[in-house]
């Protein structure tokens, strides 16, 4: 006969699944403005194998955990929810500083060009929002 309860190395390896991979795993991504596009690509794995990991209960074989981690520059631990993520950024800025960081790839004289105009921006955008007015202490 079977025993009624087996060992804990004999249960499905579902069950052992960490709760939250998914979510984590997309979060982590968007903080680092990668698309799942992009992500792939860093991990050597398809589109559809990140939307099925960031979707699915379950989560990838220890070494695409590995490859994920290397690609969001993140630990392993951090990856599965063991520790805290520490440096996270909206993924708007994520994306932001992304571009940013492209515009050093450019020659000296293409990345003047592109300071210029949002120096020229910014500048225009001050001047046409008029100053705050301040508050009066009421006595």
């Amino acid at each position: 006969m079977f025993p009624s309860v087996l060992p804990a190395f004999a249960l499905p390896m579902a069950s052992s699944t960490l709760d939250g991979f998914g979510a984590r795993l997309a979060t982590l991504r968007q903080s680092r403005g990668l698309t799942q596009t992009e992500l792939g690509d860093a991990a050597g794995v398809s589109q559809r194998v990140i939307a099925y990991y960031e979707t699915e209960s379950t989560q990838p074989p220890g070494a695409l955990l590995v490859d994920f981690a290397r690609a969001l520059h993140v630990t392993t631990d951090a990856l599965l929810g063991l520790k805290p993520i520490a440096d996270t950024l909206a993924p708007k800025t994520a994306r932001l500083l992304k571009r940013l960081q492209r515009i050093e790839e450019l020659p000296p004289a293409d990345q003047r060009a592109v300071l210029k105009l949002v120096d020229a921006m910014l500048d225009t955008r001050r001047r046409a929002t008029p100053p705050r007015a301040k508050k009066r202490k009421v006595s």
